[in-house]
């Protein structure tokens, strides 16, 4: 489980088929088989020297298999039980990508437009992370959704280098995915079987 604040921004060593090498911030203590979100992927560490391995069905559905060698990535290292949730309930379970399409300055920071495919998981003023970072969608529709960035979060993540046709990766919001499964099957009646 992460936030969707991103921690350090990490640096693509070597890109293959399967595995993703990186350059991992050296304070970071970490172990063998620790999940670490990796553009909002959640990634196992299977090398102390920063390798992850990487699914077929994972370089699918994300743009990590668009990562090039020295390529900048958003880090974030599992959340601790008992830490501060700053961001929002981020699974690192990627639902797809979004294409962004309009990059537009702002006097305190940048509007980003995207598309998606159609999707009832987005809320207005609900959450979204996009690369890993989590955000607040508005002007939602069905296929579409801005987020506003402030300039800390532009400087401090790779979002500052995505330019309109560059695809990142969305996770919706998990609570929304479950209103969504249970929309019209949770009734006075359900709740009493199941001992509410």
């Amino acid at each position: 489980m992460f936030t969707g604040i991103v921690e350090a921004l990490g640096t693509v060593r070597k890109a293959g088929a399967s595995r993703l090498l990186l350059d991992l911030p050296k304070d970071w203590d970490l172990m063998l088989g620790e999940s670490v979100a990796v553009n909002g992927v959640c990634l196992t560490m299977v090398s102390l020297e920063g390798a992850f391995d990487v699914s077929p069905e994972t370089f699918r559905k994300t743009n990590l298999s668009r990562l090039r060698r020295g390529e900048p990535v958003n880090l974030e290292r599992a959340l601790k039980a008992g830490a501060r949730l700053g961001g929002h309930f981020v699974t690192g379970h990627a639902d797809g990508t979004a294409l962004l399409r309009s990059f537009t300055r702002q006097a305190a920071g940048v509007a980003l437009g995207f598309e998606v495919e159609k999707t009832p998981y987005l809320a207005e003023k609900g959450s979204v992370a996009l690369d890993g970072i989590s955000l607040t969608p508005f002007a939602v529709t069905p296929t579409s959704f801005k987020v506003s960035l402030i300039p800390h979060t532009l400087e401090n993540t790779c979002l500052k280098l995505r330019r309109p046709g560059d695809k990142l990766n969305v996770e919706y919001d998990i609570l929304a995915k479950y209103a969504a499964k249970t929309q019209g099957k949770l009734s006075l009646g359900f709740l009493q079987e199941n001992g509410f």
